[in-house]
């Protein structure tokens, strides 16, 4: 028992060191305050009044000095897709404008005569019609003159002259029956196969293609005809500034503008619209394309050297808005864009059968 107590004593000894020096409990944790996520940008919103800007397609783009009738158009169909209007009797019309194709080669620029490429990229025709000129720099007036533009183009179906044009075409029984049709001779005997009556036929069968949309619907007051998520697109369009060159019933076609107009297109050397005019002030002007079936008609600009949609238009805000739009910008635009594709007139565009060969139909010119 003597040792009893200096042993308890050193027990209690080296539990009151222990507990002074075992460190201190950590203070509690103060509660974190949560910060909050950045609310996500308000989506541009639809509004009736948008539609202002725009108006639905006509079924026919009349015009007073060429009326469209059902004679024209079998001529101008006919006409159309007649091969033996070129030089080496290889290309039509639609070799450069394939109306199965939204009137277009898919081509940066076509293939012309001998394999030559042109210039430009080949724009669709449909609705063309409608613009306030044709070719890219408006050189002619309508599609009237147009017509006549690419037959005698050396690059292109290179016709000699219109007297070639009408060699041709009288050479072939059959088309003297459609153009006495298509144009009554004002006197018996009275030539009506002529290269402007030819024109005027290809200008009537233009004047009705035409592809109407869902947009079409749409601004007729069916608003279950867009979804909402290409509703939000319409919004981001007009929103972010596109109709300042894009609106009415074409979404385009209705002016010139310069390519660059606010951040500079550099690296073309395209003259543009000052090509025709001489005035160098329209340097670099070229007519406004119609964004009409736009999703099926690349490759885009005057070069044809942008392929995909997305960029065209991540392109357009940059150099003629000044604006710099993210991806999630242009998908929204790019879906709106989708619903101006239009439907073909399958039955309208069917190629006819070709006219046999005349007993006087010129060989082809291998030179």
């Amino acid at each position: 028992m003597k040792y009893l107590f200096p042993l308890c004593l050193a027990a209690l000894t080296l539990v009151a060191c222990a507990r002074k020096e075992a460190p201190p409990a950590a203070p509690a944790a103060e509660p974190v305050a949560k910060v909050a996520e950045p609310a996500a940008p308000a989506l541009p919103a639809f509004s009736d009044d948008m539609l202002k800007l725009f108006a639905p397609v006509p079924a026919v783009i009349a015009s007073e000095k060429n009326p469209v009738t059902d004679e024209k158009i079998a001529l101008g169909r006919t006409l159309w897709f007649e091969t033996r209007m070129s030089k080496n009797q290889d290309l039509s019309c639609n070799s450069c404008h394939t109306l199965a194709n939204y009137g277009v080669d898919g081509q940066p620029t076509s293939t012309g005569h001998k394999q030559q490429k042109g210039g430009r990229n080949s724009p669709t025709v449909y609705f063309a019609a409608g613009h306030l000129a044709q070719f890219w720099d408006g050189r002619s007036p309508d599609v009237e003159d147009q017509a006549k533009g690419p037959v005698l183009n050396p690059v292109e179906m290179a016709m000699k002259d219109a007297a070639a044009v009408e060699t041709v075409l009288r050479s072939i029984p059959e088309y003297k029956v459609l153009f006495e049709k298509a144009f009554p001779p004002a006197a018996p005997g009275a030539e009506v196969v002529t290269f402007d009556n030819a024109a005027l036929a290809i200008a009537a069968f233009e004047r009705k293609l035409v592809a109407p949309s869902r947009f079409d619907k749409f601004l007729a007051g069916d608003k279950t005809a867009l979804t909402a998520d290409e509703q939000v697109g319409l919004a981001t369009f007009v929103q972010t500034g596109c109709t300042g060159c894009h609106s009415g019933a074409y979404v385009g076609g209705g002016q010139y503008r310069k390519l660059g107009e606010v951040k500079p297109w550099t690296g073309d050397q395209d003259e543009g619209r000052a090509g025709v005019t001489k005035n160098a002030a329209e340097k670099q002007l070229f007519k406004v394309p119609s964004l009409r079936n736009i999703e099926k008609t690349g490759p885009y600009f005057h070069t044809g050297g942008v392929t995909k949609l997305e960029e065209a238009v991540k392109l357009m805000a940059f150099h003629q808005l000044g604006k710099d739009i993210d991806d999630a910008t242009v998908g929204r635009i790019v879906t709106f864009l989708k619903t101006l594709t239009g439907e073909l007139p399958t039955d309208y565009i069917q190629a006819p059968t070709p006219l046999p060969n005349g007993p006087a139909t010129p060989a082809p010119d291998p030179a």
